[in-house]
């Protein structure tokens, strides 16, 4: 690692200009198709130049993990360009198709980035879940060759305003979190202006509470050595009792203004009179803007002197647009510098015309700077994206004679596997937001243990108290436990999920939450899936199918998030064996790593892998019996089968998904008392079905007439004039897409409006999606023989 800060500084200012140059490419010289600013955050990448060049090239080893925070991707970038791991062909397209990212990410960008970013604090409080999934891979026998690496965040001063910084906070403080740094960028400007003064000391006392070192780094080398001259303190004095807004506005009005000021308020002192004017204007504004986070040799020694593996968070202090003509204006956010004042900076670089794009463009020596790079240890093994081997998965079988609703099979599922000895259940480590019990995860706790660093008995246990709960604490658990905060969940989800890449040891991630509360963490799922993390989410109970919970808890539009959400398959199986068949592709699925050419038997793109979502109920159902044929396994992974095949004059057919198995069921049976051949389709994953119709009608558009999805092959053989009736304990959205497909009339059933309490034949019958609803619907909205009487003289 360098600590030569005369090497520092220049890879800082090479880093300034790269960056800088980039993005007034994409803004003044890139022709301008769409006639709109493209942006680039100039500002408040200058702001972290000098922390990240001592962080990158003093501080970090190649096991170190950083979420850079995204408005330093230009810096981030330009970094990569600098060691040869970005292209000048991207450079030039910043922000363009298929070019540098507007911010850091894993899966579209083509250099060395750990952890995407982009919605604000994810990215920081990602950092403590995937050291706490390091913990968790060094203590177990197949994990004990990782060496540990520092989870490192840095962080915009205006991500503080995140709420889910402080759950996470907590979240780390219960686990015993180690080896993790958050920088913070205390600049004090956010886009619509300047930051509440005294900010700093809230955050001290935040960090402090949770057990977190706090490091201020306010004073860069410049200032401390000038605090040392005679009248030093007094500056000194003035600095710290700045207000934020005037630091800044004097910032952008330069070194005269700074003598101006500083000498109506300290001119008459004698000593710190001399000290002002011993400096040009220029050196006046230089030891000014030299707060510490700004100073790349403080901020190297700083980071050296970290000794411990306690979190710390480090203040530093800097100026938004340090080193350029826009530093310290409030609206220099979104602003830019304009053609004119570029070139004014450019000449003040030394940058000549033509050499803009020039890695080593003002470097005296460019071997002697090239050779040093070389040696940088962070940089010096090469791209840090690890694999592992794909786990075998084991047969999964669960007997289907008796009731048993799909959330109780899902917690059967887990036991038997908990049961044995296989490498996938080795590696699947479960975790929930303080519903473990409630989702039935309890079976696999109890056998598998909950992981901590270090022992802790169950104190029932020990003092024999009665309870089905054995919840002790382990280094080989493989269970983690969270408070109930959904966001923290699939943040730790979306870190696990990532165990094979950032440390070459595979996890299978296993959440569970209530399905309702998907939507409380969707911004941390969709985060998760956008880095392609792996991981199954059971989202359970769901629906008013959790009758007696009320509205509150009963979930309406989580089928049409699953639809919706890129990088996770969505399943709603009816019946365990449904669930068994989809589990035992999911966790293959999981692990899928190949080209994305899709499966011209379905148009899917299996062979990419994804993250896997089921939304399960509690309530047990009458199971069909054991079902071995092909149709029956392979239509539940491709989404759909015919659960009863409509014959040759069917004009009428009920796709349901999910919990209301049964009604639909029943509803045929009654319909058909009536009506020939009536069909019955078994919907296990409107999203797939979808997916691969989309995926199909493109393929067509593109020339191949033969292309043909699963969906259409299903529904291809029905009568035109059939009518089709959809069924979902859900938003009715999910399945009414399923008459565009062959053209069918479809009249969708579901529930569209907020529950209540009740039982689940009430609510069945409120929201129209009971038997007796569904055969209504048949007989008001289709033509055919009536049978609705004849039904009823039964009862």
């Amino acid at each position: 690692m360098t600590s030569d800060p005369l090497l520092l500084k220049t890879i800082e200012q090479r880093l300034l200009w790269l960056s800088h140059w980039m993005i007034h490419n994409a803004n003044h010289i890139r022709p301008k198709v769409d006639g709109i600013k493209v942006g680039g955050h100039q500002a408040s990448s200058a702001s972290m130049v000098s922390i990240m060049t001592a962080l990158y090239f003093s501080a970090l080893r190649p096991e170190d993990r950083v979420a850079v925070k995204p408005h330093a991707s230009p810096i981030f970038h330009a970094m990569q360009y600098l060691m040869g791991n970005q292209t000048r062909e991207k450079m030039e397209s910043f922000r363009g198709f298929q070019g540098v990212q507007s911010y850091p990410s894993r899966t579209k960008d083509i250099d060395d980035v750990d952890f995407s970013t982009g919605s604000v604090g994810l990215g920081v409080a990602v950092t403590s879940f995937a050291s706490l999934v390091q913990d968790y891979i060094t203590a177990k026998a197949w994990g004990e060759d990782v060496t540990l690496g520092r989870m490192v965040a840095l962080v915009g001063d205006a991500e503080l305003d995140e709420g889910n910084i402080y759950e996470a906070l907590q979240e780390g403080w219960k686990n015993d979190l180690r080896n993790t740094w958050w920088i913070i960028d205390y600049n004090r400007q956010s886009l619509d202006g300047v930051v509440r003064e005294g900010l700093f000391k809230r955050i001290e006392q935040i960090f402090d509470a949770f057990g977190w070192d706090v490091v201020k780094v306010k004073y860069g080398a410049l200032q401390r050595a000038a605090f040392d001259e005679p009248g030093g303190d007094k500056l000194r004095d003035w600095i710290d009792n700045c207000p934020n807004q005037l630091y800044s506005a004097l910032t952008f009005m330069g070194g005269a203004v700074w003598r101006q000021r500083l000498m109506d308020a300290l001119g008459d002192q004698g000593d710190v009179t001399a000290l002002i004017e011993a400096r040009s204007d220029d050196e006046l504004a230089d030891l000014m803007e030299n707060l510490g986070g700004n100073c790349v040799q403080t901020m190297a020694e700083t980071f050296a002197a970290i000794d411990h593996d306690r979190p710390v968070c480090f203040l530093a202090y800097t100026i938004k647009g340090w080193g350029t003509p826009i530093a310290g204006h409030k609206d220099n956010h979104g602003g830019l510098m304009n053609k004119s004042q570029m070139a004014e900076w450019q000449q003040h670089m030394g940058v000549a015309e033509g050499e803009e794009w020039e890695k080593f463009a003002t470097v005296a020596d460019p071997d002697a700077l090239q050779a040093a790079l070389d040696r940088v240890p962070f940089f010096a093994k090469g791209r840090r994206r690890y694999e592992d081997a794909t786990l075998t998965v084991p047969q999964i079988e669960l007997s289907s004679d008796r009731e048993i609703s799909t959330q109780m099979a899902f917690g059967k599922i887990l036991d038997d596997l908990s049961k044995g000895d296989s490498e996938l259940a080795e590696r699947i480590v479960t975790m929930s937001p303080d519903v473990t019990g409630t989702t039935n995860l309890g079976p696999w706790v109890n056998r598998r243990k909950l992981f901590a660093r270090e022992e802790q008995a169950d104190t029932f246990i020990n003092e024999k108290i009665p309870s089905t709960a054995k919840w002790e604490f382990t280094p080989k658990g493989q269970h983690i436990e969270l408070g109930i905060a959904e966001m923290n969940l699939f943040l730790l989800l979306g870190a696990a999920g990532l165990s094979h890449s950032l440390f070459g040891k595979r996890v299978i991630p296993i959440g569970t939450v209530y399905d309702p509360f998907v939507a409380r963490g969707l911004d941390a799922l969709n985060y998760a899936c956008y880095q392609d993390a792996r991981f199954m989410i059971v989202g359970t109970p769901s629906g008013v199918t959790l009758a007696p919970e009320g509205g509150a808890h009963q979930s309406i539009g989580t089928p049409l998030i699953g639809m919706s959400q890129d990088g996770l398959a969505s399943f709603e199986p009816a019946f365990a064996d449904e669930l068994a068949v989809i589990m035992q592709w999911a966790f293959d699925y999981l692990q899928r790593d190949g080209e994305g050419d899709p499966d011209e038997r379905t148009w899917l793109r299996d062979e990419t892998g994804g993250s896997v979502y089921l939304r399960l109920t509690t309530n047990p159902i009458e199971q069909p019996g054991k079902r071995v044929d092909e149709d029956f396994r392979q239509g539940a992974i491709d989404g759909a089968y015919w659960l009863r095949k409509p014959g040759p004059n069917c004009d009428v057919v009920i796709a349901y998904q999910g919990a209301v198995a049964p009604e639909a069921i029943k509803a045929a049976g009654m319909i058909a008392e009536g009506r020939r051949d009536v069909g019955v389709l078994a919907v296990t994953s409107a999203d797939r079905l979808n997916a691969g119709w989309t995926a199909a009608q493109r393929a067509r558009a593109r020339g191949n007439a033969e292309a043909e999805s699963h969906i259409e092959s299903l529904l291809a053989d029905l009568p035109r004039d059939c009518k089709m009736v959809t069924v979902i304990d859900g938003h009715p959205a999910t399945l009414s897409w399923l008459g565009s497909v062959v053209g069918h009339q479809t009249v969708p059933l579901g529930v569209e409006h907020f529950g209540q309490t009740g039982t689940i034949a009430d609510l069945y019958q409120h929201f129209g999606i009971d038997a007796q609803s569904i055969v209504e619907k048949v007989e008001g909205l289709t033509p055919g023989r009536r049978v609705l009487h004849r039904v009823m003289v039964g009862y």
